[in-house]
Parts: structure tokens; sequence; C-alpha cells
């Protein structure tokens, strides 16, 4: 089965592999910050069966500091001319900045990953004007201080609330329903609970229908439920993938993409054995 989104068609389940150009991301900050790295990590990722890959230039961790726009193009662009010659993988721009959603497109990005959920000034219009696909995700705040006390009357309802507000946003502004993917945003303003909450009810997170995308990658959340360090979550990660996928999930958000994909191909075996 596959999912087309405008120009992109990927499997389903897809795994999105992730790749932060960024010197402070949680996980892998700094480690791919060097073009020829980064390049090597994308061509990895593309063998290891990657559906799309996600090139961000702002760590968006609890506590991040913004970076000035300037600074995120020059850390993204080379990279995402870099992956885009090598590789027919279709590549995502993690990003909530208008003008570098447009410079990521030229360069060779066919789908924009927005934290923000298009809230961010002009990134509504440079979305429309783009006609790419498009990935809305839940934050309550912003990243330096989402994790300071979030609190919902519930996370499920309030989340799938404002997931069909921004889709309705995007209708408003000329993007087709069948361009945007919704995306809960597993540790953006969520407790533990909450997390585990939301990643038990996907399913009443298709808003409109819309194919969901979970990022829960070596999170905190599994490093409360499993007492390891971010570079001891493999395990738990896939497991939350798979969980995941049988719960609704469509796009898999990874860093460990190659045993993303090895699991999930078990689990769409068992799901459409099921049906």
């Amino acid at each position: 089965m596959m999912l087309t989104l405008g120009p992109i068609s990927i499997p389903v389940p897809a795994v999105m592999g992730i790749l932060n150009v960024t010197p402070d991301s949680f996980s892998d900050g700094g480690h791919f910050d060097n073009l020829h790295i980064a390049l090597r990590q994308a061509a990895t990722m593309a063998e290891g069966g990657a559906s799309l890959i996600d090139i961000g230039g702002e760590s968006t961790r609890p506590g991040a500091a913004s970076v000035a726009e300037q600074e995120e193009l020059d850390r993204i662009i080379p990279v995402i001319e870099a992956v885009r010659s090598v590789t027919d993988v279709p590549i995502s721009v993690d990003t909530s900045k208008a003008g570098v959603m447009r410079e990521a497109v030229a360069a060779g990005a066919t789908m924009i990953n927005d934290v923000a959920a298009l809230r961010g000034e002009d990134a509504l219009l440079a979305a429309a004007e783009l006609q790419v696909p498009v990935c809305l995700m839940h934050m309550q705040g912003e990243p330096r201080t989402m994790q300071e006390s979030p609190r919902y009357d519930n996370v499920v309802v309030d989340v799938a609330a404002f997931l069909e507000e921004r889709i309705a946003a995007c209708v408003e502004a000329g993007i087709s329903e069948d361009l945007v993917v919704v995306d809960p945003g597993f540790g953006f303003g969520k407790t533990h609970v909450h997390n585990v909450e939301l990643l038990a009810n996907l399913r009443q997170l298709r808003v409109r229908n819309r194919p969901v995308m979970v990022g829960v990658s070596r999170k905190s959340t599994l490093g409360k439920l499993t007492q390891r360090e971010v570079d001891e979550r493999l395990p738990a990660s896939v497991a939350a993938a798979v969980v995941a996928v049988m719960n609704g999930a469509t796009i898999i958000r990874a860093h460990d993409v190659q045993a993303t994909v090895d699991a999930l191909k078990v689990a769409q075996a068992v799901i459409e054995a099921s049906e």
C-alpha cells in the first residue's frame, strides 16, 4: 500500500530518517553538522529503507534557543543540495521559518515538517505558495519553556482539536487537505503520562482522516519507562514505533532507520493478515 502526498509517494508505513545538522539536538547534536558526515548518514538511511529524510538546522529540544534564519540556512542548504544529488529519497525540511521553507524547497526539499504547525510569521503563506506536503505538529508553548508545566483538560481531545484547527487554517489558505500530515508532538509540551496517552489513542488523532506521523525515537519518555540513557534507547524506540503503527500511525520519524524499517515490516504483515 502506498500513500500519495502531492509529488511524494511513499509506502505505508513509512520511516522518516532524522538528520539533524545542529550542534545541540538532544540525541545527535554535533554528530552530523559536517557536510561529508551528514551526506554519509543520509546515504546510510537511504540504504536502510528510509522513505523520507528530514533535515533540520535548528534544535527543538526542551530549553533550546532559537537560531537566526541565515544561520539555519547556512546549515541546511548545502546538505539538502548534496543529499538531493546522491539519492531520490524525498527530503523534508524541519523548520518553522517561511524564508527557510522557500529556500529549502528551491534547493530540493519536497516536504515541510513544522513543529509550530505553520503558525510562524508568513509560514502559512509560504506553504500555500510552495504547494508541497506539510506536517503540522502540536506543541504547547515553545521549545525554551514547553516542558516547564504542560497541562491539558484531556490531552487527546485537546491535541485533536488543535490539529483540526490547523488543517482548517491550511485549507483556508489554499493548501489541499491531501497535502497534510499531522503529528501529535510527543515530548513537545507533554508529560510522560501525556505521551503514553497519545500513543495509546493515535486513532483519535487521525483528524479528517489525515496520516499521522509519530516522532518518539530516543525521547525522554522512553528513558523514563526503561531507565536507559539516550544512546541506549534503540529497543524502546523500535517498540514504540511498532505500537504506533499498530495503533494507526502512517509515518515514523526515527534516528535508527534500518532497525525501525525491519520492525515495521513485521508489524505491517500482522496488520494485513488481520484485515
